[in-house]
């Protein structure tokens, strides 16, 4: 690949669609055909931003975290992660591939926990400037298949992933919305056969770069 800038792509959706399973596959097609590429993922992707994430989706605190608190330590993570990671990437001509990004705080933190929009939108012009990616990938799929898929890890749920479904009702909507305003979302059916999702996901990025 040239030395030009490289490609943003963003993985969004709820709990249990897919995605890292999904970025993973991305990155694997890319390199096959030639493209420098790197993986991240959000809250965290540097030192400093999975020490923030570290206490964001830790399970117990000994006090409550404000909603502002969350979205405040969203946003300081970002910033960490944008300023040491992202943009250098992408100006050294590398495609980022990045495990949620901004969509996610308007989904979450806006539509999920009902903080304003306005705040969040005056914290993502401070943070982000006019960077946006280049493609967003809506991996969607019924809350129950996601829920289904979690527990079927067997894993610890964080603080974000403990909340109850009409928190993820709201985030859902959100992201709809969200799919709706920005033509840089392509929606994917998450619920399909995986070589369906992933047969999508190629059409959808392999105009980028003209990869076939």
């Amino acid at each position: 690949m040239s030395a030009e800038r490289g490609r943003f792509i963003t993985f969004e959706g709820g709990e249990g669609v897919g995605k890292t399973t999904n970025i993973q596959f991305l990155a694997d097609w890319l390199r096959q055909r030639g493209v420098d590429v790197m993986t991240t993922r959000e809250p965290g992707g540097t030192e400093i931003a999975e020490l923030i994430r570290d206490r964001l989706l830790k399970a117990h605190h000994g006090e409550r975290m404000s909603d502002m608190a969350e979205l405040l330590l969203m946003f300081a993570a970002r910033a960490q992660h944008l300023d040491a990671l992202i943009r250098p990437a992408l100006a050294a001509g590398q495609w980022v591939l990045c495990d949620r990004f901004t969509d996610s705080t308007w989904a979450y933190q806006g539509y999920g926990r009902g903080l304003p929009l306005s705040d969040i939108a005056q914290l993502k012009s401070l943070v982000q400037d006019d960077l946006e990616p280049d493609l967003t990938l809506w991996l969607r799929a019924p809350l129950a298949v996601g829920r289904a898929r979690v527990a079927g890890r067997g894993e610890l749920t964080d603080r974000i992933e403990a909340e109850q479904d009409a928190f993820f009702q709201r985030v859902e909507q959100g992201f709809a919305q969200l799919a709706d305003e920005h033509a840089r979302i392509t929606t994917i059916d998450a619920a399909l056969p995986l070589p369906q999702v992933q047969a999508a996901i190629v059409a959808a990025v392999a105009p980028l770069g003209e990869l076939a």
